[in-house]
């Protein structure tokens, strides 16, 4: 079978300003992405996506001529006995848990969006793991990241951690060439995943669930409760609780993040600070870019939402439930608003459109770092969401 992960329109508006810049599939959440969370349990050297046609030079579909294609919806997490019920489906066949379509078979063709014309198969296992919810993204990361933990851990031993440290706990996870020198870690409240060549510097405190992804480090006297992934190729200092950084982004100095998410590309100035709970003690209201209102998350603690290429300087504070776009720029004193539109640039005294070519120019920079390319399909991307977020 040839699987494609494909996007329904309202999940990928739920998940907005992230999906702006990438399908669904390609949310972090636990270690892997979704996709590759379908990679790893299928076995399927590389899961294609259908999704937006500005997003697809990036992320491209693949149709066999020669298996059966199998689309899954993009908002589902893997699971062994669902991946068993999704090969079992014949063509022209799918499965459903009441009106969510899970999977349809459509043999040598192109998914068209319906599954009216397939014979339905219901749905009968356990409770499936779904993204519908922006906020779902931290609030699930400890249930995902234990799945991912077993999956990459399976059959693999661990590199052993230098005597300078202090492993607490059964559950600790080091991946080759990662360096860790005079940490704490606490596995006893969750896995603790070290990836490639990641680095733990001296002084930091780490309770699980954790996942440090390949090529991130930890700065001096950090300080992280779980359940929090730290993406590959990312720098994280200060204290964090309940987070996903989604990968190639900084928040490098002292400064609280709590039951937040970070895009890519994004650089969090020292002492940034995110509010996670309201004075009161009531349940966090959230921006939402479908209905362009607030809406209730129904928890009490609620932090930062970032989308990729943000920005924000030196001593920010970001209220309770903030919502930031793509390529924000974010200074100034006092808060600024809980909803800042994608190329906005301000802070609390307003904003102005930051402009693309302002915009390309530190990206370009900032890939740089990254020993990366800001190609045409990276600036493709960009012209699409400032064409599709920014007034004229």
């Amino acid at each position: 079978m040839n699987y494609i992960l494909f996007d329904e329109s309202a999940t990928r508006q739920n998940f907005l300003p992230f999906t702006f810049t990438r399908p669904v599939s390609e949310i972090r959440i636990g270690i892997l992405t979704i996709r590759e969370k379908w990679e790893k349990i299928s076995g399927q050297k590389k899961v294609s996506v259908i999704t937006e046609d500005y997003l697809a030079k990036k992320y491209p579909l693949y149709i066999s001529a020669k298996e059966d294609n199998v689309w899954i919806n993009s908002s589902l997490l893997p699971a062994t006995e669902l991946l068993k019920s999704i090969n079992q489906l014949k063509k022209n066949e799918c499965l459903k848990n009441e009106d969510l379509l899970i999977a349809i078979n459509t043999g040598k063709e192109k998914f068209n969006g319906s599954s009216a014309k397939a014979k339905s198969i219901e749905w009968k296992g356990k409770p499936l793991l779904q993204l519908k919810h922006l906020w779902d993204i931290f609030s699930l990361n400890g249930e995902a990241l234990e799945q991912d933990f077993k999956l990459l851990t399976k059959g693999k031993k661990s590199a052993k951690a230098s005597k300078t440290n202090t492993l607490l706990g059964k559950y600790i996870f080091i991946e080759k060439g990662a360096k860790i020198e005079c940490a704490i870690l606490n596995s006893t409240t969750g896995p603790i995943y070290i990836g490639k060549d990641a680095e733990i510097m001296e002084g930091t405190f780490i309770r699980g669930p954790f996942a440090l992804c390949e090529g991130s480090s930890t700065k001096m006297g950090a300080k992280i409760y779980g359940p929090t992934t730290i993406g590959p190729h990312s720098k994280v200092g200060g204290e964090i609780s309940n987070s996903v950084i989604f990968g190639y982004s900084n928040k490098g100095h002292d400064g609280f993040l709590g039951n937040s998410v970070i895009g890519e590309w994004c650089n969090l100035g020292a002492d940034t600070n995110t509010s996670n709970l309201k004075n009161n003690y009531s349940a966090v209201d959230i921006y939402d870019h479908a209905t362009k209102k607030m809406v209730p998350t129904g928890l009490t603690f609620c932090g930062l939402m970032m989308g990729d290429h943000s920005k924000c300087g030196i001593n920010t504070m970001f209220n309770t439930g903030t919502v930031v776009g793509v390529c924000a720029n974010i200074f100034g004193g006092d808060f600024p608003p809980k909803f800042i539109p994608s190329f906005s640039w301000g802070g609390s005294a307003g904003f102005i459109p930051y402009q693309l070519d302002k915009a390309f120019e530190t990206a370009e920079r900032v890939f740089e770092r990254r020993h990366k390319v800001f190609d045409e399909t990276e600036k493709g991307i960009l012209k699409k969401v400032f064409s599709l977020t920014v007034k004229s």
